[in-house]
């Protein structure tokens, strides 16, 4: 076991969509000489500012960002790319005598690189992938994703039914393996190779509803109708992962006439209302998460306190991490 002296340090700063984490973000990165890698699996698509509420070009000016902005939307992202990548990045920006910091809600790329996971080559089966893919196109995605529930449920869960290259890989892992993909994971080690500290952040489920709700009317009013018009316009086309993003899917879907704006607005909010949830359902399991609760958001400052207490005393204990 690598003493914990010797380990890098790493900074984890995670909760759900519209709970405030780019505010408290921003001062606590100032404070400490942090950079931040984006944990958000969206944010690293150009032209998708809006809908997956990057940080703003004034607030990426006050601390270095990375991970935003790599790939054009056609790129099939993943968490093995993720994972490669952002451990590249905490050994350069430690080289710097900075601290990485890790900002973001997509809890499977955060908790791959916190406990390394392995994420071994299963192999690939493009029949199988075909079957899928045409089962999908004849009964939905609810039907593609009740077929991954019978096998997976665990995986199931965390996988929204519109996420189809997920579903399909994770129903392709159990047709070569015979073991389903939320045991390969579960089975792994889960021991963090860096001295480690993640900050959860939570609030009132209501308040946090409402805030959701708004940041959407938001949006809508910084131009998220013509960001997506724009995409589709460049043929980013709704079968791309991408474009199944929250936000995305449903305006699209508006502008295609395949709904009113009323229906996709209200959609859109009962989607990410649901996203939420299954953001906080997965980061609870986390056993080394420190929870501070900012239902508050008039005391700001005694949020960014209790946090950097927090990091004072949590960036030398042991990691080891069972769940």
């Amino acid at each position: 076991m690598t003493r914990e002296s010797d380990q890098p340090k790493l900074l984890v700063l995670v909760g759900p969509t519209a709970v405030g984490k780019t505010r408290l973000s921003l001062d606590i990165a100032e404070s400490l000489h942090c950079e931040i890698i984006s944990g958000d699996s969206m944010q690293v698509y150009r032209g998708m500012d809006i809908g997956t509420a990057k940080a703003t070009k004034e607030e990426r000016a006050r601390v270095p960002h990375h991970m935003i902005d790599i790939h054009d939307p056609d790129h099939p992202f993943s968490v093995a790319e993720f994972q490669e990548r952002a451990r590249r990045l905490i050994e350069q920006i430690g080289a710097r005598g900075k601290l990485p910091f890790i900002v973001g809600g997509t809890g499977l790329y955060i908790e791959s690189l916190c406990y390394d996971f392995h994420f071994s080559d299963a192999g690939s089966d493009e029949p199988f992938r075909e079957e899928q893919r045409a089962y999908l196109e004849q009964h939905g995605e609810q039907a593609l994703h009740d077929r991954l529930r019978q096998i997976d449920p665990a995986t199931a869960e965390r996988l929204h039914p519109n996420d189809h290259r997920r579903v399909i890989r994770a129903l392709e892992v159990a047709h070569l393996t015979g073991i389903p993909l939320s045991e390969h994971l579960a089975g792994q080690r889960r021991e963090s190779p860096y001295n480690l500290c993640i900050i959860g952040l939570t609030m009132d489920r209501e308040l946090l509803y409402k805030r959701i709700e708004d940041r959407i009317d938001q949006m809508v009013e910084e131009g998220l109708v013509e960001e997506v018009r724009e995409l589709l316009r460049l043929g980013y086309g709704e079968h791309l992962v991408s474009m199944q993003g929250l936000g995305y899917k449903e305006i699209a879907a508006y502008l295609r006439n395949e709904m009113s704006w009323e229906d996709a607005i209200t959609l859109l909010k009962r989607n990410t209302r649901r996203f939420a949830k299954r953001q906080l359902s997965w980061f609870r399991r986390m056993k080394d998460i420190c929870w501070v609760d900012v239902t508050d958001h008039s005391n700001f400052s005694k949020h960014l306190r209790t946090i950097n207490d927090i990091i004072a005393g949590k960036l030398t204990p042991h990691t080891e991490y069972t769940s």
